[in-house]
């Protein structure tokens, strides 16, 4: 018995292994994005610097090691082996849970997961010792679970949102008030006052307060430290304003940057310091309950009771130091971590750009009620103080580098940066302190909400996806709080019916969800990193304004007709898979014509002076793309959905009628693809092309002529002639658009610069 008892204990801690890999992937985004989104240095730079971070944080985690030996339920009131049902239920699901998140793309609490997976895993575990007792009722459920300070510890994360948000709002907006976005000559004066109160900030809670759930750190010392504690303040704002100043005097130093890299090392401190005990917290409170049930040979695991578990153990410095390499090691390996900080990098940027998110209903009306809000607070302020207030918020004009890409761009600058590390700090440092297991993730992603808000990056273009965004975020949390107690109380209940054979069962499915999870995001990298070739289903690839707009050109002319084509033929033989296929093939390429569409105003500041003569050609090609797009998804969609609800099968003329399009369509296509993949825009070419596009409109006119006489005559039904007219009339504006692009492509590619010059002028002269 004791020997399954071990290998237990040793699966738990294979599963901590796993719980930090995905553990870290998920929570890197808490102390990255602020460094990474402003660009303060090199990639490398900040992850050396995190890296030192969290090595020395993990030896500072001692102390909150005892929220997974008491901190949800009463360990005294189970016995040894109920105590390992619960740690192995609570570490399947993490691992499950966390992995999901990371898949997606989304950052999630770890500190929640692991909250409710106790607390889950101890409700089901003692509704079984309740049944099976002759003398308790469900109202005994309170002798088992640590409510008060289960409820404390839920109060307190809950609570950390609405602090975390206000805290990042009003320190950024009083930092913006004071050094606005012009802030290089204030902060040569100005700026190492302002360093050295965040990084003594910093030192404060981090070095000070953390110091209490260190694992080396003597009795002795720390009574040191808290006698002395305003003298270490005052001697590290002191040392760092005279320091800070002294660099900028005789090497320029750049401040920012330096509490920015501090801001992260501390921030990486205090995730490892905070939640180190979500990851091993479990495996080493089932090490110590396998110590204390090894140490009495011959003991019946279902008589020795846990309240070991309720004493304070410090837990070995080598296991923190073995955890925080691991901890690094993912940090630095890791794929989806850089998915997860993506997200939250997106939602806090200052620049416009492709949104992640779309718009939500309670976003919008967030969004009115706050521009009603504003207009009636501006009435009510004086001109002259709205006037200050918005100078010292006013966005310097950005100037455009050529051969710059957009994502290379910070997303925001240092001094938001800077607010978002050190207030973080602060807080999470303070939760540290007082032993509670404050999520990282709600803190640190609401100050960096609240210090976008305050910033104004949130404009009225921008508004309501972002508030969607967070919304979504924040929904997930609730959804790990339910997915996380649900999912550890099935397992709890699995483990203690089935026993081991539940164990292998649901460790076998941990490593299945794992494996394919990481094969499916490994997958989903690849296709976005590749190189698009031509039998792939899409218009855009990487590269410049001008490999862009060739390659969906010359793509579009070559999987269209074979699009339609399949649609056609899937339509004459009710061939369901197939038009569903095309159908979502039809929507994949409107909706990366749409994206192409919406990112314009984008391309054109790409635009170089010297070739923006080019872009009202761009812009017009990208408009035909667009169309020509829409109009196959609206052939796409009514054929897939017309078969789909088994309406009766088109009539052997109409099947013969499309045939005949298509087959026009397709030798029309050729043509435009040929004269494009040539440059071959000679006006014999361009008119022989044309004509082929005037036979084929005048076959729709005539077939479409056709199907009139065939209602008139009632041989085809309603949605029999809804759907073929449809076609018809979208296929007629494919051939339209299809001519313009053509003709459009011959004017993009014969532009010169003569000609611009000679338009400007006329067009001054106009006005």
């Amino acid at each position: 018995m004791e020997n399954f008892y071990l290998l237990i204990v040793v699966v738990l801690f294979a599963l901590a292994i796993s719980d930090l890999i995905v553990g870290v992937s998920n929570d890197a985004v808490n102390f990255l994005n602020s460094a990474f989104g402003s660009k303060a240095a090199p990639r490398w730079v900040i992850m050396t610097i995190a890296s030192l971070g969290i090595l020395i944080g993990a030896t500072f985690s001692s102390g909150m090691m005892e929220v997974a030996r008491k901190g949800i339920f009463h360990p005294d009131q189970f016995y040894f082996a109920e105590i390992m049902i619960i740690f192995i239920a609570v570490m399947l699901t993490d691992i499950i849970l966390l992995d999901f998140y990371n898949t997606v793309g989304l950052p999630t609490s770890t500190t929640v997961s692991i909250v409710f997976e106790l607390l889950g895993a101890a409700v089901a575990v003692a509704v079984v010792k309740i049944m099976n007792s002759a003398d308790q009722s469900l109202l005994d459920l309170g002798s088992y679970i640590n409510s008060a300070k289960a409820l404390a510890i839920i109060t307190g994360i809950l609570l950390s949102v609405v602090i975390a948000f206000l805290s990042g709002s009003l320190v950024q907006w009083v930092t913006r008030l004071v050094f606005t976005y012009k802030y290089e000559k204030t902060f040569k004066y100005f700026g190492a006052i302002f360093g050295g109160i965040a990084i003594t900030a910093i030192t404060y809670f981090i070095l000070i307060k953390g110091a209490k759930g260190s694992s080396f750190i003597t009795k002795d010392t720390l009574a040191w430290i808290k006698s002395n504690t305003l003298t270490i303040l005052a001697v590290s704002f002191v040392g760092w304003t005279i320091l800070l100043q002294a660099l900028v005097l005789f090497v320029r130093l750049n401040i920012l940057k330096v509490i920015v890299l501090v801001g992260t090392f501390a921030l990486a401190m205090a995730f490892a310091g905070n939640d180190l005990v979500n990851f091993i917290g479990v495996p080493l409170a089932g090490f110590k309950s396998f110590q204390a049930f090894a140490a009495n040979p011959g003991t019946d695991p279902y008589g020795m009771t846990m309240g070991i578990l309720s004493q304070k153990v410090q837990t070995e410095t080598y296991l923190l130091v073995i955890a925080g390499i691991v901890m690094t090691l993912t940090l630095w390996l890791s794929k989806k971590a850089r998915t997860v900080t993506e997200t939250e990098i997106g939602l806090s940027s200052q620049n416009e750009g492709d949104e992640k998110f779309g718009s939500s209903f309670f976003a919008r009306l967030l969004v009115r009620r706050s521009l009603s809000a504003n207009s009636n607070i501006k009435r009510m302020m004086p001109a002259g103080i709205q006037q200050g207030i918005a100078s010292r918020f006013a966005k310097p004009e950005e100037v455009a580098i050529p051969g710059i890409d957009p994502k290379d761009k910070p997303a925001f600058d240092m001094i938001r940066a800077s607010v978002n590390l050190t207030v973080a700090s602060i807080l999470i440092s303070i939760g540290t302190s007082l032993k509670l297991p404050l999520s990282t993730t709600y803190v640190t992603f609401m100050v960096a909400m609240g210090t976008s808000l305050s910033d104004r990056a949130w404009g009225r273009d921008s508004a309501v996806y972002r508030i969607t965004g967070v919304l979504t975020v924040i929904g997930g949390w609730f959804f790990t709080a339910f997915s996380a107690f649900t999912a550890a109380f099935i397992f709890a209940n699995l483990i203690n019916w089935l026993g081991g054979f539940a164990i292998l069962g649901l460790l076998t499915l941990a490593v299945v969800f794992v494996v394919r999870s990481h094969m499916f995001h490994k997958k989903k990298s690849q296709a976005k990193e590749q190189q698009i070739t031509e039998d792939d289903d899409t218009i855009i690839i990487k590269g410049g304004i001008f490999e862009q707009l060739t390659f969906a050109v010359s793509g579009i002319t070559v999987k269209i007709p074979n699009l339609y084509g399949k649609i056609i033929n899937g339509l004459a033989f009710e061939e369901r898979s197939k038009l569903k296929e095309c159908n979502k093939k039809a929507g994949k390429l409107d909706k990366e014509a749409k994206q192409m569409k919406d990112q314009v105003p984008i391309m054109m500041k790409k635009l170089s002076e010297d070739s923006i003569a080019t872009g009202p050609f761009y812009v017009q090609l990208i408009d035909y793309l667009r169309e020509i797009a829409h109009s196959m998804s609206f052939i796409a969609g009514p054929a897939f959905d017309y078969v789909d609800n088994n309406h009766k099968t088109l009539i052997k003329e109409q099947v013969n009628e499309l045939n005949i399009i298509q087959t026009n369509l397709d030798d029309f296509f050729r043509t435009i693809n040929r004269l494009l993949k040539d440059s071959n825009y000679e006006t014999a070419e361009i008119e022989r092309a044309l004509e082929k596009q005037k036979d084929l409109l005048k076959s729709l006119r005539k077939f479409r002529k056709e199907q009139i006489k065939r209602i008139k005559a009632e041989k085809v039904g309603t949605r029999n002639s809804v759907l073929y007219l449809g076609i018809l009339n979208e296929t007629k504006n494919l051939t339209l658009h299809a001519g313009n692009l053509l003709k459009a492509s011959r004017d993009f590619s014969g532009f010169n610069g003569e000609e611009v010059d000679s338009m400007i002028e006329e067009e001054s002269m106009d006005d």
